[in-house]
């Protein structure tokens, strides 16, 4: 096979899709640009397939001096991300086919796909960091694209939690780059491993947490998918929500060091988000929210498996095939399944198309032969070899969070608006483009039905094969599809939590009752006291910023920071 020169590859993989985005605002090249635009992520899935191993790109003039490189984590990132942006690509030329902002979406599409790549390829601090903050923005974007109250709110929490995210991220790779000495990867990490405080780590594990929907910093998830157009949801919850997931993988000391404390925290959280996403999902009504909670319990079994890496260093290398497996499995069947559901709004309920919907579904929940048992499997075994109580633990908990996950697929099923045309994340006319959009989605199943087979190994295959494997998978699903038809012929449906739970829950508490009359008194006299004293202290604060104020105190200032280095 033909290899490709990570140096002649990689300029097209990140600035094609920029170079793009800048000509759909141009309406002198709109047009065009918007004819390529699904093209943007093809140089992406040449450089993962074609690019030998351990290439390495460093320019020293670019920021802090970066470094871009492939290896076995990287590629597999890369692969199932530029497949699922190719093919979000080119599903939204169909489905944004009648939508006078589709050159806005556009823009913001590719400005994401370039900084998703970049986090992909980025091998220093500076450009990972760079790349996803590009990316994180960019999804602000396609978030509100649509406008209306619900998008903006959706977007302004999306916003919220992504500073806050990015605070805590900067915060933790300064920390981690001062105790290394160095910017670049895997050095960074591994010079960091003995003495970066945990502070570091902590910071690191809650802003890459944001992205990858740990439980408390999950709000925004829930909340973005319904409103977003559907090619942006899966990329969202199939490729960018695995970001997160690659700087935890990047940037902790996995199979260095042991860090108890927070690889007991991860296992933890990973552990309850398979449960806790299962169950305020089963109470969702629109199917969109109900694969975002989906992301966040299948999120939960990359979360554990990270955090066991932290409690036991020598775990890791039969951990990272496992979870590299499983980011590879779950995005593909999600982008799949985002992507299903656009093209079941746009045909009547027929066979064909309830078995595309089915295989993804299947696979997610782990069924008997599917790409999903296979990555359950495998990481079941990675983690098999934990400390203490965890083995036992999992052994028990990890087959009934796979029968929560066969409920969350079969209420998605049955949610399923056949024929519907249109859902709250959508434009309103498009005209009749669905060929557009089933291409695309039988393109993506196909991947899923492939890649993840070639990916494992011989003794996982085995093993799924096996008589005790297949016992393993075969009655989760059996009991999941039990529960799920007995529930459907009681036509069940639960109370109702709104997108963003605990969200929602702290909106509530936040909200303050009535003030009686003589405490609003008393308030008001308050109020008026504290307006008098803002005018002051404005009043105080122009009188500062003249002119020769401000000089003489800028003085006084170096002359008091001169006096302290000569003092020492």
């Amino acid at each position: 096979m033909a290899t490709l020169n990570l140096t002649i590859a990689l300029p097209p993989t990140l600035l094609l899709p920029l170079l793009l985005a800048s000509m759909v605002l141009l309406p002198a090249t709109r047009q065009m640009g918007l004819r390529w635009a699904p093209w943007a992520a093809f140089p992406g899935l040449l450089l993962a397939i074609a690019t030998p191993d351990a290439s390495l790109v460093e320019l020293p003039w670019l920021l802090l001096g970066s470094r871009f490189a492939i290896d076995d984590t990287g590629r597999l990132f890369l692969l199932f991300s530029a497949m699922l942006w190719l093919a979000a690509g080119f599903y939204a030329r169909g489905y944004l086919a009648s939508d006078p902002r589709r050159h806005v979406f556009t823009a913001f599409f590719l400005v994401g796909l370039s900084g998703n790549l970049g986090v992909c390829l980025a091998q220093d601090a500076a450009s990972f960091y760079f790349a996803f903050a590009l990316m994180t923005f960019a999804a602000y974007g396609l978030v509100v694209h649509e406008r209306h109250a619900e998008a903006q709110r959706a977007g302004r929490i999306y916003l919220i939690m992504a500073v806050l995210g990015e605070a805590a991220l900067i915060a933790g790779l300064l920390l981690l780059a001062a105790s290394a000495q160095t910017h670049l990867l895997p050095e960074m990490t591994l010079s960091a491993a003995a003495d970066a405080p945990l502070l570091a780590y902590a910071l690191l594990f809650v802003g890459f947490g944001v992205k990858a929907g740990v439980p408390c910093l999950h709000m925004w998830l829930p909340l973005a998918h319904p409103v977003a157009p559907t090619p942006a949801s899966a990329v969202l919850s199939g490729a960018m929500i695995k970001a997160g997931l690659l700087g935890w993988l990047r940037f902790l000391p996995l199979g260095e060091v042991a860090v108890p404390a927070l690889g007991t925290l991860m296992l933890s959280l990973g552990l309850f988000a398979t449960f806790f996403g299962v169950a305020i999902g089963l109470l969702q009504r629109q199917p969109k929210t109900l694969l975002a909670y989906s992301s966040i319990s299948q999120m939960g079994f990359m979360t554990l498996a990270v955090g066991a890496g932290l409690l036991l260093p020598e775990a890791w290398p039969a951990l990272l095939p496992a979870v590299g497996l499983y980011a590879l499995q779950h995005g593909l069947a999600k982008g799949a399944l985002f992507l299903g559901l656009g093209v079941a709004q746009r045909y009547s309920r027929q066979g064909w198309l309830i078995a595309g919907l089915l295989l993804p579904a299947l696979a997610l929940a782990g069924a008997p032969f599917t790409s999903g048992a296979l990555a359950k499997s495998e990481l079941k075994t990675a983690l098999s070899g934990l400390p203490s109580f965890w083995p036992e633990l999992l052994a028990s908990a990890l087959p009934l969070a796979a029968v929560g996950t066969g409920l969350l697929m079969a209420r998605f099923l049955l949610k399923t608006p056949y024929g519907s045309q249109r859902d709250q994340g959508d434009s309103s006319d498009r005209g009749d483009d669905r060929v557009k959009l089933l291409l695309p989605w039988l393109a993506l199943l196909a991947a899923m039905l492939v890649l993840t087979w070639m990916h494992a190994d011989a003794g996982t295959v085995a093993a799924v094969f096996s008589s005790q494997g297949l016992q393993s998978t075969v009655w989760p699903a059996a009991v999941a599809a039990l529960v799920a038809y007995t529930a459907w012929r009681a036509d069940w449906r639960g109370p109702a939590i709104p997108p963003g739970d605990v969200l929602v829950w702290l909106e509530q508490a936040a909200t303050l009752p009535r003030v009686p009359a003589a405490p609003r008194r008393q308030s008001k006299t308050a109020l008026a006291t504290a307006l008098v004293a803002v005018s002051r202290i404005r009043r105080l604060e122009e009188t500062l910023r003249s002119w020769p104020l401000a000089g003489a105190l800028w003085l006084l200032a170096l002359g008091a920071l001169a006096a302290a280095l000569l003092a020492t």
